[in-house]
């Protein structure tokens, strides 16, 4: 029976850099992975495929560049799914090498097949041609989520779905139904209207994106509103079946019937309503643990369960669930079961949230909701891509970038951006907040021209501006 310092169950985000981190400490690592490619959602259903449809659509239909060329500009006039993912696979394919090549470098064995707990200290390993038994001092559970499936729901992965299998349809439909106004619902209802489908979106809340702060969420769904997005919030599905139409041709569709009694109809519907833990499969049970009913595990602060050498990271811990975050998890976890306490600063109320709709959004620290529910005192100073030299040159009139300023310290408490590099804008923000910087900051640097970055420095002004009451 071999036996390794630590095995590690997945190999998504939080797998892979657990298991790294394991290696980088010497000690003698396995991983498992029960699908047939290495990168869990994150590389084969999730983050990757679904940004890398985005590009491309945005690539495609010219609509990265509409706004300084005009409205008429397309790369592609016939825009097909073939199109949409040659490019994703393109990505995947790279990122099954960078991930193979790291376990190599480290020296970290690859295990293929199912994993299951035997013992406190043992899983079996389940593969076509039987079994085998491996043992370690330490294990990390990273196996993720899948989309949920509830049984009412008559999914055919045809023109009723998941986000799993959106880019194995067989062609671009020309109307769709979003169900979820979540994170993966609202992507890829943007990325559709993008392509010139016809989407309506149902979510049973009266506004998208609940986390978000409110003035970013009304500018978003004004945006999507405006590229032709129907936005049904507030409703709730309680029927979903296909039926046959006979207006002037026999056609089948897919129809959501509302609670409110009113008929949605479209070729094909995306489910995108919540997602659902994979831990039962485990055999969790024989070791003494327990998941919620959505199949998730509770950890402590240091991210292990209730048996003491067992860990667990990422979406199968449930909020945030992002590829991010389950990075940084996955190391802290296997630092803290081989002792290693120091590995730096770790404050969660400066994870960055990214949305890869269109447009872009991302943001870090309180929300303005936030600070007035805690009684912070802050004003807020705005900068609008259309002041900007670069975003102008980008086509983007519709960005804005806001900064939330404590009015007495003049601390950065927030940063909230929507438009063009929104994500990659608010690590500047992320970053002067992790060191307690102030609006003065940005005042008193400078920044490339032409830039976004120059956001920055506008917000600041603003905000200053209406604290002394300058005009």
């Amino acid at each position: 029976m071999k036996h390794f310092d630590c095995i590690v169950i997945g190999t998504g985000p939080a797998g892979q850099k657990g298991a790294i981190q394991a290696a980088k400490l010497g000690k003698r690592v396995a991983i498992v992975e029960k699908a047939q490619v290495l990168g869990g959602t994150q590389i084969n259903t999730g983050t990757i495929p679904s940004k890398a449809l985005r590009e491309a659509a945005l690539h495609l239909t010219g609509a990265h560049h509409r706004g300084l060329f005009g409205s008429t500009l397309q790369v592609k006039r016939d825009i097909t799914i073939a199109d949409l993912t040659a490019v994703s696979q393109q990505v995947i394919r790279h990122e099954w090498e960078v991930i193979r090549r790291q376990f190599e470098k480290n020296r970290i064995e690859l295990i293929w097949g199912r994993a299951e707990f035997e013992g406190p200290r043992q899983l079996r390993i389940h593969r076509p041609a039987g079994s085998e038994v491996v043992e370690a001092d330490k294990f990390l559970i990273a196996v993720g989520t899948v989309p949920a499936r509830p049984a009412t729901t008559p999914f055919n992965d045809r023109t009723i779905f998941t986000s799993d299998e959106i880019l194995s349809l067989e062609g671009l439909p020309k109307t769709m139904i979003v169900v979820g106004g979540g994170v993966v619902g609202v992507e890829y209802a943007c990325i559709m209207a993008t392509l010139g489908v016809r989407v309506t979106l149902v979510d049973g809340r009266t506004r998208l994106l609940g986390f978000l702060d409110r003035e970013i969420v009304d500018a978003f769904q004004y945006f999507m509103r405006q590229k032709g997005i129907t936005l049904r919030l507030g409703e709730k599905v309680s029927s979903i079946e296909e039926v046959e139409t006979h207006h002037g041709k026999v056609q089948r569709l897919v129809q959501a019937k509302l609670e409110s009694g009113k008929t949605l109809r479209a070729e094909t519907l995306l489910y995108a309503v919540g997602r659902q833990g994979v831990c039962k499969s485990l055999g969790i049970d024989r070791i003494g643990l327990a998941c919620d009913d959505r199949e998730r595990l509770e950890v402590n602060e240091h991210y292990q369960t209730a048996v003491e050498h067992v860990y667990a990271a990422g979406d199968v811990i449930g909020f945030p669930a992002l590829a991010s975050t389950s990075m940084e998890q996955g190391r802290r976890a296997i630092c803290h079961a081989f002792g290693q306490c120091e590995v730096g600063n770790y404050n969660t109320s400066l994870f960055p949230y990214g949305v890869y709709a269109v447009p872009e959004i991302s943001m870090v620290g309180k929300t303005e909701e936030q600070l007035t529910a805690e009684g912070v005192p802050y004003e807020s100073g705005v900068a609008h891509y259309r002041e900007i030299a670069r975003g102008k040159l980008l086509g983007d009139d519709l960005g804005m970038l806001k900064l939330l300023i404590h009015q007495e310290t003049h601390r950065i408490v927030g940063v909230h951006a929507i438009g063009s590099g929104a994500t990659e804008l608010i690590h500047i923000g992320q970053a002067v907040m992790a060191l307690d910087g102030t609006a003065d900051y940005f005042i008193n640097n400078v920044f490339n021209y032409p830039t976004l970055a120059e956001c920055y420095k506008v917000a600041a002004y603003n905000g200053l501006n209406k604290l002394h009451h300058v005009r």
